[in-house]
């Protein structure tokens, strides 16, 4: 390994140098490795921003096809009924979807429970006792 001023033999330099010299190497490397870490992320979060974008793009058509085709069954019922009818029907059939998935919803967050990592807590509380005992321990002895 060279040295920064052209030296090729670290033998005889004095410990406390080097010691110096390898914290300066160090530092700057990490510093790069910090510097290629945000290049790299800010190119993934614009990548992500991009596709976000284009899920929200199509979320906006998906609105737009979603009330076309409720229009076509709209106009489509109201061959055999009124047209206030068959808005009618087509609203009530909506209405029953949105509950029933309000209503399965609801009981999927129910059977998820709290929002607190229960088994962590436990787990930490363990710890924490785990380590009241062996200072316990350790002062008897």
């Amino acid at each position: 390994m060279a040295a920064t001023n052209g030296d090729t033999d670290l033998s005889g330099r004095p410990t406390s140098e080097l010691v110096k010299q390898l914290a300066d190497q160090t530092t700057s490397l990490v510093r790069a490795e910090v510097e290629l870490a945000k290049a790299e992320l800010t190119e993934k979060g614009k990548r992500a921003g991009i596709g976000a974008g284009m899920f929200g793009g199509a979320g906006v058509f998906g609105f737009y096809a979603f009330g076309a085709l409720t229009a076509a069954a709209i106009l489509a019922l109201a061959t055999a009924v009124d047209g206030w009818l068959a808005a009618l029907i087509v609203a009530v059939v909506y209405a029953a979807i949105a509950g029933v998935l309000a209503l399965t919803g609801k009981n999927k967050v129910q059977e998820a429970g709290p929002a607190a990592p229960e088994r962590t807590v436990e787990t930490v509380k363990e710890d924490v006792e785990w380590v009241k005992q062996s200072a316990k321990s350790g002062r008897q002895q």
